[in-house]
């Protein structure tokens, strides 16, 4: 996969192209990744790549000019172009996904300054959103979209980590302890130290639905809950622990930890 970005301010993306997975991914010819100044592509006589609004107004708008022939100079038959815009679709996990399986190779527009001129639009495939609020460009934007695809080709990182990433099954991810047992009095839960790995799995999936619901109200009312994710919303509702996960530590008791 190819991801070219285009962008007035190249040397913001070094830093991020150089460190861990993404300097991998790259470095193992997973991907690749070109950024391209469009400041190189200005016919303006004194190098301007922007210029005050037609008809007044605050800021200064990117000239469409050196936006347009810096796409033609990258863009081919295989390319899909996306221009960050608050118009735009708000992204999310799908998207990634969608984009890493399209086989096209992707071409991120970042504006900057009060805007774009208008007619850019009309060459691109369509505009994203990385959510509503204001940056000061679409940067910050291509790095996000590049970050959450490239992690999901094959071979950037384990496939096990994708797979039980948040959002990765319309749930946030359950919650993860490290070393010590005890830390300030609070403790790590039994069950993860019973050994039985199908009970961990149930919890596990428990304290998903429940901090879904608890944090991202809008992600659970999408989720479509299956017959034992049912029971288990009823377990936490009922505020009990249930058979499966007492006895499950029960049996696995000689691995339970002590205070330290």
């Amino acid at each position: 996969m190819k991801i070219t970005i285009l962008t007035l301010f190249p040397e913001m993306f070094d830093g991020f192209f150089s460190n861990s997975i993404i300097k991998r991914a790259i470095a193992k010819k997973l991907v690749e990744v070109k950024i391209v100044n469009i400041r190189d592509f200005t016919k303006d006589k004194y190098g301007r790549v922007d210029s005050a609004p037609v008809g007044g107004g605050s800021g200064l708008i990117m000239k469409c000019q050196p936006i347009i022939d810096c796409l033609n100079s990258v863009k081919t038959d295989n390319s899909h172009v996306i221009l960050l815009s608050p118009r735009g679709k708000k992204y999310c996990q799908k998207h990634a996904h969608e984009y890493q399986n399209s086989g096209k190779d992707l071409i991120i527009i970042c504006g900057h300054y009060e805007g774009i001129d208008e007619r850019v639009n009309k060459y691109v495939d369509e505009l994203v959103s990385i959510g509503d609020y204001i940056l000061t460009g679409g940067e910050i934007g291509a790095m996000t979209i590049s970050d959450s695809i490239i992690r999901l080709i094959d071979g950037a990182i384990a496939s096990e980590s994708v797979v039980e990433e948040s959002f990765e099954n319309g749930l946030l991810e359950y919650p993860q302890y490290t070393e010590p047992f005890s830390f300030n009095d609070d403790k790590i839960p039994d069950i993860l130290y019973s050994g039985n790995h199908t009970a961990i799995k149930k919890w596990r999936q428990k304290k998903a639905l429940e901090l879904t619901r608890e944090y991202r109200p809008d992600l659970f009312a999408n989720y479509k809950l299956d017959k034992t994710d049912i029971k288990l919303i009823k377990e936490i509702d009922d505020g009990v622990t249930p058979k499966w996960e007492t006895d499950a530590i029960e049996k696995g008791h000689k691995f339970i930890k002590k205070d330290q």
